[in-house]
């Protein structure tokens, strides 16, 4: 079993949350745990899966703050717009897509400093709106639950309908993906600037 490899995917995937001065050490844990103890006692197929979900572990752990904000901020935008419906909505909007372009971009920017590599700006973009999609829909159902009003109700029909609350976050994964590889590329420069420097 000391040949036995996890899924070349998982562990490119592992490269890209990892600092890049960490990423022997853990890359190094994982695999002899997967090889000594998973791989022969689990057998090939559940051995994979084990290791594919540490890898999604880290993939999760390494985007929880960006997560946290992004679905809180919507949330918090949703509650706004029923609670306190403006006559217009282009300030609210234009405030609510610059604090998200700003989370996606900075997170991206940290990811690929990190590890020294773009693809770690896109994939904290995917990951970071994943978990705001399904935190913005646990919070949204929250919300109604406690404001189900008539007048809430109206409000809701006013702001989008509840359609545009719970699909809106899923549909900004593809944005997600651009802003966080865009700040990838910032911090990729930044990240290999120092290096070279130092």
């Amino acid at each position: 079993m000391t040949s036995a490899m996890p899924p070349r995917w998982a562990e490119s995937l592992l490269r890209l949350v990892l600092n890049s001065r960490d990423w022997a050490t853990v890359s190094g844990d994982l695999l002899e745990e997967f090889r000594q103890n998973i791989r022969p006692t689990r057998g090939r197929s559940a051995a994979d899966r084990w290791y594919i979900r540490q890898v999604m572990g880290f993939v999760v752990r390494s985007n929880v703050v960006p997560g946290v904000l992004f679905g809180g901020a919507f949330v918090a935008r949703t509650a706004l717009d029923w609670l306190q419906p403006p006559a217009e909505f282009h300030t609210r909007s234009l405030i609510s897509t610059l604090v998200a372009m700003s989370i996606l971009l900075v997170w991206g920017t940290i990811a690929s400093w990190k590890s020294g590599t773009i693809l770690a700006g896109g994939l904290s973009g995917v990951a970071t709106t994943a978990l705001a999609a399904l935190m913005s829909t646990i919070g949204t159902l929250l919300l109604l639950a406690i404001w189900h009003d008539p007048a809430t109700l109206q409000a809701i029909e006013g702001s989008g309908g509840l359609s545009e609350v719970f699909s809106l976050p899923v549909m900004l994964i593809v944005p997600g993906v651009l802003l966080g590889a865009i700040g990838g590329v910032v911090g990729t420069v930044a990240h290999w600037g120092v290096r070279r420097s130092s």
